[in-house]
């Protein structure tokens, strides 16, 4: 794999590549704070769910090295509270976020009483990163085999080694399907109003000589018709109990335009995405500022005064999803009792 790593631990700081400056520049900014690697989650020099989650982790690391030593567990939590808000408050929607943070409570709690808590979480940010590669390729595996011989897929957004620790999920799940030979081609989507499907999948695609086709938005269901795609492959911010996924913007769109064409979606999401404790409807979505739609590269695009609504994500219901498919195999047809059986034994596996 060709891409180059999104996230990297050098010379005692958390080195990020700006992923807003893809593909024309490869440029990596480093952070020693959390308060400033929270500001690059939000800003969006590092995007991607579980790559936010280890971003963050390496942040609370971060956090935890600016400290004098604490007594107790309760002073390291009152010390690490605020970096640890600004991280929770960055990217509401993305639930390995919270997943990595409480991942760095644990720790705090088994170091807080006289152990080396920074050295702790340092170490569980390097074990993430590692772990969300290794859970990569087995969701690639799962996935690939799904896909017929000599297949067209679709994928929205960017759900790759960008994405992730590395490898990609929904891109692992397509590198996993060419090297096996089951794939011709892909369609990506630009993906409005940051094109990752433009600047970023269709970058890492061509760094691996995967064929890929760029697309409009607005082509999806002309291209379905043409080309008949077998899947559209996405990742997800979140998947409920119910089997409703959260993912970019244009996701359930093309969930429901792949229905009408006879095209499978297939959502590729490791199990600390998923929230057992809510349904799609409660899944919170963030809302972007105004200025990423109303300007395109700083000049304005739209009136001045025009009214804006920028969601980053929607919600594709699981009625609409064919194949969840996680480190642990494949969710058919997801609802909650396949979502919570599949969850229950993979906690059981462990």
């Amino acid at each position: 794999m060709s891409t180059p790593d999104a996230i990297r631990w050098h010379n005692d700081q958390l080195q990020l590549l700006d992923q807003r400056r893809l593909p024309a520049h490869c440029d990596y900014l480093s952070y020693d704070d959390a308060e400033s690697v929270a500001t690059a989650i939000r800003d969006m020099v590092v995007r991607g769910a579980p790559a936010i989650g280890i971003t963050a982790a390496y942040g609370m690391a971060l956090a935890a090295r600016r400290c004098t030593s604490q007594p107790s567990v309760a002073a390291w939590t009152q010390a690490l509270d605020t970096p640890r808000r600004a991280l929770a408050d960055s990217r509401p929607t993305a639930v390995n976020l919270f997943w990595a943070l409480q991942r760095c409570d644990s720790i705090i709690e088994q170091y807080g009483n006289g152990g080396d808590v920074a050295g702790a979480l340092l170490e569980l940010a390097k074990a993430l990163h590692a772990e969300d590669i290794h859970i990569n390729r087995r969701i690639g595996d799962h996935g690939a085999s799904l896909i017929p011989e000599n297949s067209i897929v679709y994928t929205h957004c960017n759900a790759g080694a960008l994405a992730t620790g590395g490898y990609g999920t929904a891109l692992g799940v397509i590198r996993s399907a060419w090297r096996d030979g089951r794939l011709r081609g892909v369609i990506a989507g630009e993906t409005r109003p940051w094109m990752q499907g433009a600047r970023l999948t269709s970058w890492e695609l061509m760094q691996d000589n995967i064929p890929v086709t760029l697309a409009i938005e607005g082509a999806a269901a002309q291209l379905m018709r043409e080309l008949r795609p077998s899947w559209v492959i996405v990742g997800a911010d979140r998947v409920a109990a119910n089997g409703d996924a959260a993912n970019k913007i244009g996701t359930y769109n093309l969930a429901i335009i792949a229905r009408h064409h006879g095209v499978k979606v297939m959502v590729a999401a490791p199990t600390s995405t998923f929230d057992r404790n809510i349904d799609g409807p409660q899944i919170p979505i963030e809302q972007r500022p105004a200025e990423e739609i109303t300007h395109s590269y700083g000049q304005r695009v739209a009136p001045e005064g025009c009214q804006v609504s920028n969601p980053a994500f929607d919600v594709t219901p699981a009625a609409l999803i064919d194949a969840i498919v996680t480190e642990h195999g494949v969710i058919y047809q997801p609802d909650r009792e396949r979502v919570l059986a599949h969850l229950n034994a993979a906690e059981d596996a462990q």
